[in-house]
């Protein structure tokens, strides 16, 4: 087990008066995945509304703020339990074999035009074996091929684009991998959490985007497996914020209004657990999933 504790901090200059917000940045509740504590403090206090998505478990707050100053702060302590499998166990299902809830993530989305790189993705890994090893491969393709380089991208960035520039940040890794894995039948979904592990010189601690695939071991059970194409973090680290079908489900604020933002400010460490037990985070050969299936 991996002890986190962070913190996320948010300020905004209100311009507009009634501005609102949607915000993705608490940890999300799984079975493997357990808030052990956390708390939102919100200034000038608001009241907020909370949603939790069913299938995604992304935890929503949304609020109206007036003309002014915003500052949105939580912080939290939470426990992976990581399931962890054998590479070479995982194996793919067909389109017809995948659960309902899965489907969604098969089909091209905003930022990830699977339908049009049906041809490319299949030359480069159809004639692979099946299964996690193919994943991975996606997953070295994108980080060998794009190259990791901060304001080279936009909200309008798409993995189509990505692939033509070979350049991006997280999220660009993120969309390219997804749609490369959609366009060969794989289920692939985009993540938000933190960058824990990430190389100072890259810059301050932030918000992060990676992947999960869907995948089913020798007993039958489906698990969405973690990926980093970005190559930028230590996945054991992750804590999960949200899931969507890219960008544009897990944005970690939507802003309906004129704001000023600062950059926000994160903080990610491991603590030690209950017992008094410190486990650090570090890359490994097995694949980890913090989906409870």
């Amino acid at each position: 087990m991996v002890r986190m504790a962070f913190s996320a901090q948010l300020e905004y200059e209100v311009l507009d008066a009634g501005c609102d917000f949607i915000f993705n940045i608490q940890a999300a509740y799984t079975p493997r995945q357990t808030v052990v504590e956390e708390s939102l403090g919100l200034e000038p206090a608001l009241t907020a509304s909370y949603y939790t998505d069913p299938q995604t478990h992304s935890r929503f707050i949304a609020l109206q703020a007036a003309q002014g100053r915003l500052s949105v702060r939580y912080s939290a302590v939470v426990d992976l339990i990581h399931f962890e499998a054998a590479p070479g166990e995982l194996f793919e299902l067909s389109p017809q074999a995948l659960p309902g809830s899965v489907l969604p993530y098969l089909y091209p989305s905003r930022y990830c035009q699977s339908d049009r790189l049906l041809a490319f993705a299949g030359q480069q890994f159809g004639g692979l074996s099946a299964g996690y090893s193919r994943a991975k491969a996606i997953c070295d393709w994108v980080g060998q091929h794009v190259s990791f380089q901060g304001n080279t991208s936009n909200s309008n960035t798409s993995a189509l684009d990505t692939l033509i520039d070979r350049v991006g940040v997280c999220r660009d890794f993120a969309h390219l991998m997804i749609a490369l894995c959609r366009a060969i039948n794989l289920p692939a979904r985009m993540v938000s959490g933190m960058d824990y592990g990430a190389d100072p010189a890259l810059g301050p601690p932030d918000f992060h985007a990676y992947v999960e695939v869907y995948l089913c071991d020798a007993s039958g059970a489906g698990r969405w497996y973690m990926f980093d194409p970005s190559g930028t973090a230590i996945p054991m680290g992750f804590v999960r914020f949200c899931t969507g079908r890219d960008a544009a489900d897990i944005a970690f604020a939507t802003i309906f209004g004129s704001v000023n933002a600062a950059q926000p400010v994160i903080s990610i460490q491991a603590v030690p657990d209950a017992w008094g037990q410190l486990v650090v985070p570090q890359h490994v050969g097995y694949a980890l999933s913090t989906d409870g299936a």
